[in-house]
């Protein structure tokens, strides 16, 4: 991980949201089992391009690197599910946030779904309402969603995920959006313009490099950059949190590895394995050819 950051600091960021997207998805049947890691194959459509996934993940290579290198010293023995979990520790505690214990013994899932992610991951567009309600499917608190919603204090988001907050059908500009500080509203439409290119990035808070509770402290002043952000400190059910981890960076790094310990607990206990390829079942074709390959 070390290597990775200093290669690429945004990969932190990307390592991080892998530990995520994979426990959400059909957290009943599958939870944190690396499943998100899967490739496609022409009789399973994988998690990968699923529609919250499309052109956003990434760091995908720095799993694979850590897995080939374990596979080295003590194969078949750790599973990609647990490389993710110990992986986005890793992420946060070299970015200058906390570092905790993790449980491991995680078994990889044996197929993935794209119909499931697409069910489950939240959008960016979401509100206060519909996370709490989602988190609490996952039996995580209300505190548990503010706190792990912490994890965009590093990284960028995408004009796609940005753009619906400032111009109507991405042509006309919105009324203006009374959570959004007038002149952020107007650094926001610089980096998005109207027909801008959707793939251009900017960073999630005012230090995207950097584990820290400025996310919060912009939420606070009404910079937060997406909509499921700024209506963390606009819905009174989760307001308070907001504002307790703007004043307090340790409450908020104590309610985050607290939070991410209960998010890799998602289990489901279905059949699994140790996969020698994060990105491919053992004993399918492609396993065999990579097999041969090596």
């Amino acid at each position: 991980m070390k290597q990775s950051l200093l290669a690429e600091p945004r990969s932190a960021a990307s390592v991080l949201r892998l530990q995520f997207h994979d426990c959400f998805v059909n957290y009943l049947n599958q939870g944190c089992d690396g499943s998100l890691l899967l490739d496609d194959t022409p009789t399973m459509a994988g998690e990968k391009l699923a529609l919250a996934n499309i052109n956003s993940l990434r760091s995908f290579e720095v799993i694979d690197k850590i897995k080939a290198e374990l596979e080295q010293s003590c194969p078949g023995v750790v599973s990609c599910a647990d490389i993710v979990i110990m992986a986005a520790r890793d992420a946060v505690s070299l970015t200058g946030g906390p570092r905790w214990e993790v449980k491991l013994g995680r078994l990889d899932g044996l197929t993935a779904s794209r119909a499931d992610s697409d069910a489950i991951m939240p959008s960016p567009r979401a509100n206060a309402t519909t996370l709490i309600d989602l988190f609490a499917k996952l039996k995580l608190s209300v505190k548990d969603l503010v706190a792990l919603s912490g994890s965009h204090s590093i990284g960028r988001a995408r004009c796609f995920s940005i753009t619906h907050r400032l111009y109507d059908d991405q042509t006309v500009a919105r009324q203006q959006d009374a959570a959004i500080e007038p002149q952020f509203r107007e650094e926001l439409m610089r980096l998005c313009p109207v027909n801008g290119y959707q793939n251009v990035t900017g960073g999630l808070d005012s230090t995207p490099v950097v584990f820290d509770n400025l996310y919060f402290k912009d939420l606070v002043v009404g910079k937060g950059v997406l909509n499921s952000d700024q209506t963390l400190y606009t819905s009174p059910e989760t307001k308070a949190y907001v504002e307790e981890f703007s004043r307090d960076e340790e409450a908020f790094f104590q309610a985050f590895a607290e939070g991410m310990i209960k998010l890799g607990d998602l289990q489901s206990g279905q059949p699994g394995e140790v996969r020698r390829n994060c990105r491919v079942v053992n004993g399918s074709p492609a396993a065999a050819m990579n097999n041969y390959q090596n």
